[in-house]
């Protein structure tokens, strides 16, 4: 029966791409990848001439979905990859998965590379337990919903972060989780200039923005304490620093606080009158 197969490749050094993963990428009918020519890059490198390739990513994932049944079930295999690491954790291949399942074809994986996993036993944060959070909403309620939720969970938690945005969900997490919660930021991993900073959120400098970043996060404690008018300030200053609004702000932190979103506005207020400092409704 033929397979659909979700074939891991380096997330940077090019040494970690595995013979099996060599072997199946040139046996498939079709390669489905985010981007052709970085792709093709690392068919070349392991001598590979593919038969076929198709893009597949956010866009081109559902529509694609139909000629990779097609290819399925005239008996031949198909591989899924991404620019880097395993394809359908925060990459394309979810999509594929879903499909090839319902309509009763094999799937499976030639396991490898993943940015998660590698940032994650590196941190010299517990590892027993781990949640992967991914990519963070980008604005608005659903970012501060999703940050009010992490600060509350007790498992290490792994988010991606791109460079430009980096500085502010550091911001953020600190806004909600207070300063002494421990952390380790990885970025350029297997690469030449890799770097794991650790530390806690209020003290750790992850320098000039440069490269894709891993967040490992430390857990919350599960012992629970009073919070202070005081830590809700310092939770407050942190979002809005970070580029919150006001109500954003208010929201996020009350919901990590268990505080009333009506207080924790107030002493937005306060906050903002205390320090003179103007932010953006």
């Amino acid at each position: 029966m033929s397979t659909l197969w979700l074939v891991a490749t380096p997330i940077g050094n090019l040494g970690d791409l595995s013979p099996r993963a060599v072997e199946v990428l040139a046996a498939v009918d079709l390669v489905c990848c985010e981007d052709t020519r970085r792709t093709g890059k690392l068919l070349q490198h392991a001598g590979i001439r593919a038969k076929r390739l198709a893009v597949c990513n956010e866009h081109t994932e559902f529509e694609l979905a139909g000629q990779v049944l097609d290819v399925l079930s005239s008996g031949a295999d198909v591989a899924v990859v991404s620019d880097a690491g395993s394809p359908g954790i925060s990459d394309p291949g979810e999509r594929l998965v879903a499909a090839a399942i319902e309509s009763d074809h094999d799937v499976s994986a030639v396991p490898g590379p993943t940015a998660a996993t590698m940032a994650v036993t590196i941190s010299g944060l517990p590892s027993g337990r781990h949640v992967m959070e991914g990519f963070l909403p980008r604005k608005g309620r659903e970012r501060a919903e999703r940050i009010a939720e992490i600060s509350a969970e007790t498992r290490t938690v792994v988010l991606y972060e791109a460079p430009h945005r980096i500085e502010r969900t550091l911001a953020d997490l600190l806004g909600a989780c207070g300063p002494d919660r421990p952390v380790s930021v990885s970025r350029e991993l297997t690469k030449l200039h890799e770097q794991t900073v650790r530390g806690t959120l209020g003290s750790i400098d992850v320098g000039a923005p440069r490269g894709e970043y891993v967040i490992v996060l430390g857990g919350a404690s599960t012992e629970s304490a009073p919070v202070s008018d005081d830590d809700v300030r310092i939770a407050l200053r942190s979002s809005i620093a970070g580029g919150a609004s006001k109500r954003d702000a208010a929201a996020q932190v009350a919901a990590a606080t268990g505080r009333r979103r009506r207080d924790v506005y107030q002493l937005v207020l306060d906050t903002s009158a205390d320090t003179d400092t103007p932010t953006p409704d």
